[in-house]
């Protein structure tokens, strides 16, 4: 039975001289905002190791994929589960809202993705064709298409309301371990154990760029910024870029955790202050000021690798899920901190 548990100096002055009146500015050092994130729930029900968290778009829900073969879907308010979705044959390694909250996509090895109605609780497609372990999956914003990666080094774009594979890429050397689609839908980059990460023409399949940088380390996770202009970049040489994919650069590197054998969630934060997290194999959560590129807070708890990780559109909230010895999803809460609304700056 799934469970949900509960827990819950002035500025200095400085002497003017006595003998000619002189105007002074005092420099005080800038205080930035920190995040005060605290644990609120801790979800079980999962048998075995939790590869995926993901919130709805309307922040209600939290889907969940495990190794387990099940996807799990809870409450944010009260951390209770809502709907168990059963119908793969092997272990998921992800899961995908639409933007309308009504659908999810899963990934697994059975080497399907299949689509869910999530009120019914019921496969609505499955889509056929990938040749090895699906690892990744994600909808394009306007919830028409999917695209998923494999360990067959491909990603396939599919037309959801048709149930057919649109377009096949073969985008990498080795498995692919993220897609994601830009916030206009147009783009779609990849990242693959082979150290690269590629931006796709979604409706072309054409390559527009291939990212990489000195070493080629393997690409853990990958995805666009809210705003579309920059990638975020997780590598197994415990390193975390934020790439200008337009001019090929690296722009921030944040370091601090631990990654260098699991491909391990990374996001923004953009709710109440502007954070990069992600989860560590030392089972923390970290995270930075995206800025300052400064750790900001850890997050502890988890009794193993932290593999998911997600932020809340709107509220400060970040879902974290870990491996074999912990079994459990982490809801951390921000009540502190003034929420914007997630504005996508």
């Amino acid at each position: 039975m799934a469970t949900a548990i509960s827990t819950e100096a002035g500025p200095s002055t400085s002497a003017l001289p006595t003998s000619k009146p002189t105007v002074q500015t005092v420099e005080q050092p800038q205080t930035r905002l920190k995040p005060k994130y605290k644990p609120r729930f801790t979800l079980s029900g999962h048998t075995m190791s939790i590869s995926s968290v993901k919130f709805s778009p309307d922040g209600k829900m939290l889907a969940s994929a495990s190794a387990d073969k099940l996807i799990k879907v809870w409450s944010v308010l009260t951390g209770q589960i809502l709907k168990t979705l059963e119908g793969h044959t092997e272990g998921l390694s992800d899961v995908a809202w639409s933007s309308d909250s009504a659908f999810l996509a899963s990934a697994s090895d059975d080497k399907t993705v299949k689509v869910w109605n999530v009120d019914m609780g019921m496969v609505q497609k499955t889509f056929k064709g990938h040749t090895n372990y699906v690892f990744c999956v994600n909808w394009n914003p306007q919830s028409n298409l999917v695209v998923s990666g494999s360990f067959d080094e491909s990603v396939k774009v599919w037309d959801v309301a048709r149930g057919k594979c649109l377009r096949t890429i073969s985008a990498h050397s080795d498995p692919v371990t993220a897609v994601n689609f830009s916030s206009d839908g147009t783009m779609i980059v990849s990242c693959s154990y082979d150290g690269l990460i590629r931006i796709w023409d979604t409706s072309t399949g054409q390559c527009l760029k291939t990212l990489e940088g000195d070493s080629n380390p393997v690409c853990s996770h990958a995805r666009f910024s809210p705003n579309g202009k920059f990638i975020l970049c997780s590598t197994m040489d415990s390193t975390i870029r934020l790439w200008n994919y337009h001019t090929g650069r690296v722009l921030k590197t944040y370091t601090g955790h631990r990654n260098e054998g699991f491909c391990i969630f990374s996001c923004f934060s953009f709710t109440g202050g502007k954070w990069i997290v992600s989860g560590s194999e030392d089972g923390k959560v970290v995270l930075w000021d995206l800025q300052t590129r400064e750790i900001v807070q850890v997050l502890e708890g988890h009794k193993d690798t932290v593999l998911g990780i997600a932020t809340h559109p709107t509220e400060n909230i970040i879902a974290s899920s870990a491996m074999e010895k912990d079994l459990t999803i982490r809801l951390w809460y921000d009540t502190e901190t003034p929420s914007n609304g997630g504005v996508k700056t």
